[in-house]
């Protein structure tokens, strides 16, 4: 890591002037300069340049984002060009020597004394220092005890500074939900994500008010949060020293894993940690949410939606020949749905839609499952919604869904949604404990649970009510998926920080990147691993950053 020393004096140098011409003119949004001859300047640099002032004295500073670099000449086309060399010739100089220079294109970010006339033709250019930076991109603004470091800005000069996002914007009041798209590498969201989170925890006034869930989709890349790793290497132990963090393991871990069929008493899961808990569903725990369970059933009728609905208000208010029902096993091979061996007609529901709902009944509890569906839960097994029910501030919770099957993956994370926004939207009488302030819920694969599109099903519409209606309960969602576009926009639209990876060119072309200028776009093709787009509420303009390795154990096991 460059020191601040060698920053300033770098900053010191001037880089080119700005150039406005007949053709392309400086406005209030962008303006150009031209590079002096072995000047090295990159997309996403930020620099400065003077400008006028409405008092006398010292002018006021225009702050930058350079997003595209050109080369031009004096060539009026390339066949010149090819003339000049002699037709073509490689092995000789060329017959005349071309005028011509590296042009910047810059995106105009903020100016310290919020003037923002066209930058003056001729005015020297020159990097941005570490405390133009932050003023640049609204940090100086921040109430210091809302910073919240989100990675390390590396300018093309050596010069580094923390790019940090306002707390407020993240956790609420102003704003809140943060998500991350891209297919910069393995893991890298995923490591992002729990950088953020690390970050938040470790920088809020309160941590004990603030409680995380966290699902754990793959493999066992979360089920080892709390222990430490190796030890890092010395440049990243620089990053996590630069950003004021301190790179530990996640304390006050509590594990939910799923039971497994094959072998009871133990987890369905790639790792077991050293203490956890195991749930499974019954029929009692499960009637309230069947519909999260068929989400991914086809119903281009609803009739599969309407009986549902009335099973779910039989069996949860005890009516009728649903009192009886006590297993999964009863709910499908007995009244009021089964009798004598025939399919019945219930209700105003045919039989035809109640032998559907058998069949789909059947296929997700029992002939393809993972072991998670119970017609009695041991004393072992917990139900999750209790569990998540007793949820305390300080506290990080990793349900694991990784190798259950898609159908149970949706009902567990509807499961949790349900569960934390009903206790942040009506406290239980009988708790005791507070409920923590912020519940924080970090998500991979967003895709399958709000997929875009025209379709909300039932699991979508509990992910919109966090995205639209959580922040006022404290309810904050950290979201990742590979593909922005794949998201419902109401989602993604809600999100006040956006964090973006490395993409194609055809995810780019996509409405939903429609805040880049297409320079930046193209940028985007070319990020590095471990290298992300920052878009926050504050910010006028992304900036792109890097962040440390994450400090906990990863290793499969």
């Amino acid at each position: 890591m460059s020191n601040d020393n060698d920053s300033l004096n770098t900053a010191l140098f001037p880089l080119g002037r700005s150039s406005a011409t007949e053709r392309e003119a400086n406005t209030s949004d962008k303006f150009s300069f031209w590079l002096a001859p072995g000047v090295i300047v990159n997309p996403f640099d930020i620099v400065q340049v003077e400008q006028v002032s409405p008092e006398a004295g010292e002018p006021s500073k225009t702050y930058g984002l350079v997003t595209l670099l050109e080369h031009r000449t004096d060539a009026p086309n390339h066949l010149a060009n090819f003339i000049s060399n002699n037709f073509g010739e490689l092995s000789e100089e060329p017959n005349t020597l071309r005028q011509g220079a590296t042009i910047a294109r810059v995106n105009v970010l903020s100016n310290n004394k919020d003037i923002y006339m066209p930058v003056a033709n001729e005015k020297l250019v020159y990097f941005a220092d570490p405390g133009g930076i932050e003023e640049a991109l609204g940090i100086t603004e921040m109430p210091v005890a809302d910073r919240v470091p989100a990675g390390l800005i590396k300018m093309s000069n050596g010069a580094s500074t923390v790019a940090y996002l306002d707390r407020r914007y993240i956790l609420g009041p102003e704003s809140a939900h943060i998500n991350i798209s891209g297919i910069s590498g393995l893991a890298t969201k995923t490591s992002y994500a729990m950088f953020i989170i690390q970050a938040l925890l470790q920088k809020a006034p309160d941590p004990e008010k603030i409680a995380v869930i966290i699902l754990n989709v793959k493999q066992a890349d979360l089920l080892q949060i709390d222990k430490p790793g190796p030890p890092l290497p010395v440049e990243e132990m620089e990053k996590w020293e630069a950003l004021g963090l301190e790179p530990r393991p996640f304390k006050n871990v509590v594990y939910l894993l799923p039971r497994s069929a094959e072998h009871p008493g133990r987890p369905n899961s790639f790792y077991e940690p050293d203490t956890y808990h195991i749930y499974a569903y019954d029929i009692d725990s499960t009637a309230d949410k069947l519909d999260l369970l068929f989400t991914d059933v086809s119903d281009p009728t609803g009739t599969m939606e309407a009986i549902i609905g009335d099973i779910m208000q039989g069996i949860v208010n005890n009516e009728g020949e649903f009192r009886n029902v006590h297993s999964w096993t009863q709910l499908l091979n007995g009244p009021p749905l089964f009798r004598d061996g025939q399919t019945q007609r219930w209700g105003d529901h045919h039989k035809s839609s109640v032998g559907k709902f058998r069949r789909n009944l059947r296929r997700l509890v029992y002939t393809r499952q993972s072991g998670i569906f119970v017609d009695a839960r041991a004393k072992n097994e917990k139900v999750l919604a209790e569990e998540i029910r007793k949820i305390k501030g300080g506290y990080t919770y990793v349900v694991d869904i990784a190798k259950l099957y898609d159908n149970e993956q949706t009902l567990v994370f509807g499961d949790l949604l349900r569960t934390v926004y009903e206790l942040k939207a009506e406290e239980p009488e009988d708790r005791t404990d507070p409920i923590p302030e912020k519940i924080i819920f970090f998500v991979d694969e967003l895709n399958k649970y709000a997929p875009g599109g025209s379709r909300v099903s039932p699991i979508t519409e509990q992910v919109l009510d966090i995205a639209e209606r959580g922040r006022s309960l404290g309810l904050i969602l950290i979201s990742a998926q590979q593909f922005m576009s794949a998201v419902h926009n109401r989602v993604t639209g809600n999100a006040a920080t956006k964090v973006l990876g490395r993409t194609g060119a055809a995810e780019v072309a996509q409405p939903d990147y429609r805040f880049l200028d297409d320079e930046l776009k193209m940028s985007m093709t070319r990020l590095g691993k471990g290298e992300l787009l920052i878009n926050h509420a504050v910010y006028r303009q992304p900036v792109k950053i890097i962040f440390p390795k994450p400090a906990y154990r990863q290793e499969q096991k």
